[in-house]
């Protein structure tokens, strides 16, 4: 067996750097099937760092949060960038646990490509469901790479076929790993047909390349037979040569593999364990020849900014007008940190650029790159690349910044909304003005964080995506902002919708002395599918019953009922409203009379006409088998719905679907029941009908 001890890569790539030797990546996992460490050693086979730091230590680079540092797992998103094989490469490390996932939908919306990392032992978990859903939406081609393979109880085959059958996707493995658990030595590169042993003092950057040792040769034979018919399709010259059962060349079958991937056809699988340095230099040339470079993906599109329905296209060149989306704001005492997407142009540093959302001109008075939390102060970033911007005065996630003489809405980025609350009030009066302040902060940083006060109180209620989301967010009010605060018990956030059709005839007449005030508005309301559960206006108006100069004051008066919630304070989904008739005086009508008439509209609307909603979560529990029984009764007892029970090694899967009134503590709950061994992951789902007699109680205050 004739054997060489190699550092660089098998496949060398030569040329000239430009667009298409760059990547926009990110990471993407169900919590704690390894990203962070595979982000890690990433950096260390880069020699972006010089020494790896370890997740459970609370020492990984991109965990650079001391929340994420405390807890082991990522919460923010954090972005750096590295050189592989003539080639450069934007990393964001996403969060796996669902509480955070705004921070995945922002990453995903701005990435070309994604790596997919599986837990070996575990496969598909429920949230790596969740961002591979988020991954198809925003048309993300992937890669996939097994994890873990080192673990006891791993099965690379099981876990492919975990891919198929949770996400209905079509992996194709181009490795076929040699050994498994304390066992596993490296594996087979089936395009290549070349066995690569890791070496365990070569630190991930040292492999030897091997020929296929004979008692595994007819099994490697057989997948690659099995990868070769997956990808033929894609290249007519391959598929000839396949079918004519005749020799193939390896550029070929890279050529057929990259393009699959980047039609989202398939999605080439690979293996190793990130922990001890295996298979991640095979992953990151997998990201060089499968992933899509910013020339790969489609123009982006947007909206003239002054006609929505006009849709607008930028490419990925330095010469066309400039486009930039803002994906995450991190807020600081010298200015919000922003991070930014350039799609089309070059973004220079002193540029003055329009945000369509606001009309206002933004300067660019200070761009850089950021690795985790260092800074690399740059003049200029050319299109496809991602900066980081300070000196943005009115910009949020998602707002597009664009040249003010060609300018376009690039489309927007949608967020989940919160479905958990707590009350919040600083321990001393003295304190309440910093907690306002602060709160604004961590809401331009977070689009799921929600925060309001309640009027008729003075009660400060933030909101956000679970327990673990706003546990983080107090926790960083006291220690990164040194602010002692009380918080309430959580509760759900309802919603709200009209049971019936219903008319209403709303007066809104006061008379106290000199001019008064007059309007009626008759409104019919509809409880209705809408886009975006959002609140549809209709004007019916004939023969100027209602003067054209009060009609969008009515629909102001029912949104900012529609939003409130009214007497109830849950904000509503899903409502037409008609605004067919009405009366109007010459003198004592006004716009507020008018708008006040439309909140008086749907309060009449709402009386003994509303059903509430509550927010049901996807909940997948994992068990020991003789725990399962009493796991399956508790779920039911929490009004939960059991859809399937599966096997994965010695360990039981139950998918239910739970309403989140139930699920609190639950984690307590379930390891008193397991005796610590089991585990559960949750996500939202979606409203469901409140049952009538829970309704009453929440109405009445006793519950939630």
């Amino acid at each position: 067996m004739t054997s060489a001890v190699k550092n660089e890569s098998p496949r060398k790539t030569t040329g000239k750097k430009g667009l298409q030797q760059h990547r926009n990546i990110g990471i993407m996992a169900h919590i704690d099937a390894g990203k962070t460490t595979v982000t890690e050693r990433i950096l260390f086979l880069t020699q972006r760092i010089h020494k790896t730091g370890e997740v459970h230590d609370g020492a990984a680079t991109m965990d650079y949060l001391e929340e994420e540092q405390k807890r082991g797992i990522t919460i923010a998103s954090a972005a750096t960038s590295c050189e592989w094989n003539g080639h450069s490469v934007n990393i964001i490390d996403t969060p796996g646990h669902v509480d955070f996932t705004a921070e995945v939908e922002r990453s995903l919306r701005v990435l070309d490509g994604a790596i997919a990392v599986f837990d070996a032992v575990s496969g598909v978990e429920a949230q790596s469901e969740t961002v591979w859903r988020q991954a198809d939406r925003y048309r993300v081609p992937r890669i996939c790479f097994i994890n873990k393979m080192d673990r006891v109880g791993s099965d690379f085959a099981g876990a492919v076929d975990s891919i198929v059958q949770r996400l209905g996707a079509n992996p194709v493995p181009i490795h076929l790993p040699v050994g498994a658990e304390k066992d596993f030595e490296g594996v087979i590169d089936l395009v290549r047909m070349k066995f690569y042993r890791f070496l365990e003092e070569g630190e991930g950057r040292t492999y030897e390349e091997l020929e296929i040792p004979e008692h595994i040769s007819d099994e490697a034979q057989l997948h690659r037979h099995e990868m070769l018919d997956k990808v033929a399709e894609y290249n007519d010259q391959l598929l000839d040569l396949f079918l004519e059962d005749k020799e193939i060349p390896e550029d070929l079958v890279y050529e057929a593999l990259r393009t699959g991937t980047l039609k989202m056809a398939i999605t080439p699988v690979l293996a190793g364990s990130a922990l001890k340095h295996k298979g991640v230099r095979f992953m990151l040339d997998a990201v060089v020849d499968f992933l899509p470079s910013p020339l790969d993906v489609p123009p982006v599109e947007g909206t003239d900014i002054d006609d929505e329905s006009v849709k607008l296209q930028r490419k990925a060149e330095n010469d066309e007008p400039l486009s930039v989306m803002a994906f995450k704001t991190i807020a600081e005492q010298t200015g919000d940190l922003t991070f930014v997407r350039v799609y089309s142009g070059v973004l220079e540093k002193g540029a003055r650029l329009l945000n369509p959302r606001t009309g206002k001109h933004e300067r660019i008075s200070r761009l850089m790159k950021v690795h985790a939390n260092k800074r690399e102060m740059i003049d200029s970033a050319p299109a496809g690349e991602i900066a980081a911007v300070i000196g943005l005065k009115n910009t949020i996630t998602g707002d597009t910044l664009c040249d003010p003489d060609k300018p376009i809405a690039l489309d927007k980025i949608t967020f989940p909304d919160a479905v958990i609350s707590v009350s919040v009030e600083p321990k001393s009066s003295n304190d309440r003005d910093k907690l306002s302040e602060v709160i604004g902060k961590i809401m331009r940083e977070d689009p799921t964080f929600k925060a309001q006060t309640v009027e008729a109180t003075g009660q400060l209620i933030i909101s956000g995506m679970g327990e673990l989301h706003l546990e983080v967010i107090i926790n960083r009010l006291k220690s990164e902002f040194k602010l002692e605060v009380l918080t309430g018990r959580p509760k759900v956030a309802y919603k709200q919708r009209l049971e019936h059709k219903v008319e209403t005839e709303a007066r809104y007449v006061r008379q106290s002395g000199g001019r008064g005030q007059f309007a009626v508005a008759c409104v019919r309301f509809e409880p209705v599918e809408t886009k975006d559960n959002k609140l549809e206006f209709v004007d019916e108006v004939k023969g100027g019953s209602v003067p054209r100069e009060y009609i969008n004051c009515v629909a102001g008066g029912l949104k900012e009922m529609f939003e409130s919630g009214g007497r109830t304070g849950y904000p509503f989904v899903n409502v037409r409203a008609a605004l067919y008739d009405g009366k109007a005086h010459d003198v004592d009508s006004s716009e507020m009379a008018f708008h006040n008439a439309g909140m008086l509209a749907f309060r009449q609307a709402m009386e003994n006409n509303i059903v509430l909603l509550e927010p049901y979560m996807k909940v997948e529990v994992r068990v020991p088998e003789e725990f399962l029984g009493s796991v399956v009764g508790d779920l039911n007892s929490r009004r939960g719905e059991v859809s399937e029970v599966d096997s994965q090694g010695d360990l039981r899967v139950v998918r239910a679907l739970v309403p989140i009134a139930e699920m609190f503590a639950y984690s307590s709950a379930l390891r008193g029941a397991t005796q610590g061994r089991g585990s559960y992951a949750m996500e939202f789902f979606e409203y469901r009908d409140l049952p009538r007699n829970m309704q009453a109680k929440v109405l009445a205050g006793e519950d939630n």
